[in-house]
Formats: structure tokens, sequence, C-alpha cells
């Protein structure tokens, strides 16, 4: 086992990142040709690894005795694991990074993450998380979601307002409209078809589907 980074690996189309366990979520397969990277405890779902990053203090020695590739960080830092695989999975060049994880555990950590999904440095990249039953999707400028007529979708603008949101395909529309960190005029929404389109001309949105799948949310 040696600590480096990806090494000669190609750049992939897609990222999919582990945040954690304990389990993927049910059902979730790998796109095809994805690289997979580990964020620390990610390492014990399963899957093949391309890379795995952390301070490793949350999966046994077996575990990280069988990665072939390593990127090892002190305990003592300045960011999280997934901060630090999601860097790793950015310098790869993807058209879109895929977090798989768990909504449980630490209510910080899960807070912190989703903050994280929706930050400027992976603005020119589609930003998708399945966290157990729940579908996230990072929205700038323009995106389309595939869902079932009558499912929830929840709107939240993140690090600063939305504006000019605009919604096609919702049962409660928004027409070029202003939504506010801190507020809930965009939560409990609902699909009207099986697609819904989100468009706003400043900011971001995350849009959350808590029955929702990535397979069929982009």
């Amino acid at each position: 086992m040696a600590d480096c980074a990806i090494g000669n690996l190609p750049a992939m189309k897609t990222v999919v990142v582990l945040s954690g366990g304990p389990d993927a979520p049910a059902g979730f397969a790998l796109p095809d040709g994805a690289t997979v990277i580990a964020a620390d405890a990610g390492a014990e779902l399963g899957f093949a690894l391309d890379l795995a990053v952390g301070d490793f203090d949350s999966i046994s020695a077996e575990t990280l005795a069988a990665i072939k590739h390593v990127e090892r960080h002190p305990f003592d830092k300045d960011a999280t694991d997934l901060e630090l695989a999601l860097a790793a999975a950015q310098r790869l060049e993807p058209a879109r990074i895929l977090v798989l994880g768990s909504p449980g555990g630490r209510l910080d950590h899960l807070l912190g993450s989703l903050l994280l999904l929706a930050a400027d440095a992976y603005a020119g990249t589609q930003v998708d998380a399945q966290l157990g039953a729940a579908a996230v999707h990072v929205v700038r400028g323009e995106r389309t979601l595939h869902g079932e007529p009558g499912e929830l979708v929840s709107l939240f603008a993140l690090h600063g307002p939305a504006l000019g949101v605009v919604t096609e395909g919702l049962v409660y529309p928004l027409r070029g409209e202003t939504l506010e960190p801190g507020t809930s005029r965009g939560l409990s929404n609902l699909f009207a078809a099986h697609e819904a389109r989100i468009s706003l001309e400043r900011g971001v949105l995350l849009a959350v589907r808590p029955s929702g799948s990535v397979a069929a949310g982009s």
C-alpha cells in the first residue's frame, strides 16, 4: 500500500465519492465508467476503489491495507474527509460528481456536507448526492429533474439569495422569484409531471427529494 494520489488514471466523466456508511443506499449501482473515491469510512461500503482519501480513523486496518491508492491526511486538519475527497475528485475535472452516503450520523456533519455540495469550488461541475433514500441536486443556471408526479421536492437557497427562480413542472410554480436563505418558501413542493425544470439568474439552489433517486434525477 502506498500513500499516493490517483496517479495516471484517466479523468472520467463521472466521479463517485463515497462519504460513509454503514450501508450503501438500497439498489444503488455505480454509473458505467465512473471513477470511485472513498472519503475515509466510505471505503467500508464495499465498492471497488480507485482512491481513498482521509485520516483513516474510521475504517479497519484490514480495509485500509487492501486499498492500492490512498491520499493520507493528518487527524488534525482544517477540512472534513468529504471535503478532501471532493477536492481530489475535482482535480480530475469531471463533468459530474456524485456523492453517495447516509443521512444518519451526526447532524452537524450532515449540515456541513449539504453546504459543501453547493460550494463555489464545484460551480463548473454537476453535483448530485444520494443520501440514503433522499436525492440531492445542486442547481446553478438551469437543470431538469426527473421524478414521479406527486413526489416531494424542496428548494433551498444556499450561500446567499437565489435570484430569478423559475420552475416548470411543479405543482406550486415560482415565476422569477427570489429565494432567501433561512426561509421555508421553497419547502415541500411537488412534481406535477415526470419532469421539472428549475432555472435561476444568480445564486445556487439545493433541490432535495426525500424519496428520490439520482439515477432518475438529472
